[in-house]
């Protein structure tokens, strides 16, 4: 068995149980999966408790198919729970000494100097908290860093985190419960804002939509998933699986692409979104738009390495007739968008029968389908094409009401969701800036790389 006695998995907030639990349905990418009576019996409302060879198989199934999730505090401690705390840092000594200050003593601690500016005071913090020292000659950059202190990791575990991060005493100890599962490779916190790092309307909308937070629920990191990546800003790993470590190669961009070669080896990376890192995030405008642009250079790097798992968007054939059919603006525009939605939901029916409510379910499924090419056309026209967007609008009304509504209700929905301190006239001015920065990155990186791939969509049924 992959998972031990004592592991107990609850169904995802998208998973749905129909047919008086015949049948659930769910995962990424949605499925339907039918339940044989011994089956119906292992699964006590939304929950499966492993007891035994076959309820430790239907738990792995629904976690591989994104359809549950482990019930972390449920589940049984590690049993070789030490770890090393690798922190790599450049100069930063402030932050520094706040981070080792919230480290929770016991296990070893090494801080990795990337060749800082002042080493001298680097040195001072480290030795301050009783925390070894790695100097590196030379700058080697996240990625080096975070290697050259795993080669001295002797545990089974090690944790990286960034020196801007304050780690919670309850963060570590309940990632490493998600270990259980033998084929976990790494699990990660979610990563909130400092508050006092809040003084600038910035630093506001930054707490509210920083790309470093991935939301207020568990998941499995997958690419095509809503969490289909996880930051290594704070992260804990087998050491056994991380081989290579992290491609010293990539300045931006190295925590996505260890994510996916694990996943592409079969490991599993999870979202514990139950404990939290804090991350010190940028409230100037000045270091914020170009940190933006930063990770935005990262997508054609990893569109070379990954090229199956890098796209703006991913859309489905009737999907993409949808929104183009939408786009064109035309009087036959919506009745031809209501036709495809249509067809769709009756393809969908038939392939759902059998079940207690198939037209229903097709109809609630396609809804889902429209509402979420709409949500990747409209990030595609504000964000990753938005060069191409700026030069349509001056050509065609047609474009410019289709980006006015495109940006204008991002914002409103955005927004809504967010609850940022901020009001919605600067949040709106934020959102489109962090577009733009990001959207530019990616440009710039395409043309550098001579290739379309981190900007093409991928059409896949």
């Amino acid at each position: 068995m992959t998972l031990p006695i004592g592991f107990v998995v609850v169904l995802d907030r998208h998973t749905r149980v129909i047919d008086g639990g015949r049948a659930l349905l769910g995962g990424f990418p949605t499925r339907l999966l039918r339940l044989t009576p011994r089956a119906r019996r292992l699964l006590t409302g939304r929950t499966v408790a492993v007891r035994d060879a076959a309820s430790a198989l239907l738990a792995d199934r629904l976690l591989e198919a994104g359809m549950a999730n482990p019930v972390v505090h449920a589940l049984p401690p590690n049993a070789d729970p030490r770890y090393t705390v690798v922190v790599p840092v450049r100069d930063r000594a402030r932050q520094l000494d706040r981070l080792l200050g919230s480290i929770e003593r016991g296990h070893p601690v090494l801080v990795v100097d990337d060749a800082s500016l002042r080493p001298e005071a680097v040195a001072a913090v480290a030795a301050r908290h009783g925390a070894g020292l790695l100097a590196l000659p030379a700058n080697a950059g996240p990625a080096g860093a975070r290697n050259a202190g795993l080669r001295l990791v002797t545990t089974p575990y090690v944790v990286f985190v960034d020196s801007d991060i304050v780690l919670a005493p309850d963060t570590v100890p309940t990632l490493l419960r998600h270990f259980a599962d033998s084929r976990v490779a790494m699990a990660v916190p979610r990563i909130t804002g400092l508050p006092a790092a809040a003084t600038t309307w910035i630093g506001r909308y930054e707490n509210a939509r920083s790309s470093l937070d991935l939301g207020a629920h568990p998941a499995a990191v997958r690419p095509g998933s809503p969490v289909s990546w996880a930051s290594t800003a704070c992260v804990v790993a087998r050491v056994d699986a991380l081989a290579g470590g992290f491609d010293e190669r990539l300045r931006v961009g190295e925590d996505v692409d260890l994510c996916w070669r694990l996943i592409e080896n079969g490991r599993r990376v999870r979202y514990e979104s139950a404990v939290q890192a804090v991350h010190e995030h940028r409230g100037r405008l000045g270091d914020w738009l170009p940190r933006k642009a930063f990770y935005g250079t990262g997508a054609q790097l990893l569109a070379e390495r990954h090229p199956e798992f890098i796209a703006p968007a991913v859309l489905a054939p009737w999907s993409t007739a949808l929104v183009t059919v939408l786009l064109a603006q035309r009087r036959w525009s919506l009745p031809a968008a209501a036709a495809v939605a249509g067809v769709t939901a009756l393809r969908i029916a038939r392939k759902l029968h059998g079940t207690g409510h198939p037209h229903r379910l097709a109809l609630r499924l396609t809804a889902n389908g429209v509402v979420g090419a709409l949500t990747q056309t409209s990030a595609l026209l504000t964000r990753h094409w938005w060069p191409l967007t700026a030069v349509g609008c001056l050509a065609s009304r047609r474009m410019r009401r289709a980006a006015a509504v495109a940006a204008l209700t991002d914002i409103a929905l955005e927004y809504r969701r967010d609850r940022a301190h901020l009001d919605p006239v600067r949040y709106g001015v934020a959102r489109r800036l962090d577009d733009l920065a990001y959207g530019s990155g990616v440009w710039f990186s395409a043309l550098k790389g001579r290739s379309t791939a981190a900007l093409r969509p991928r059409i896949t049924r």
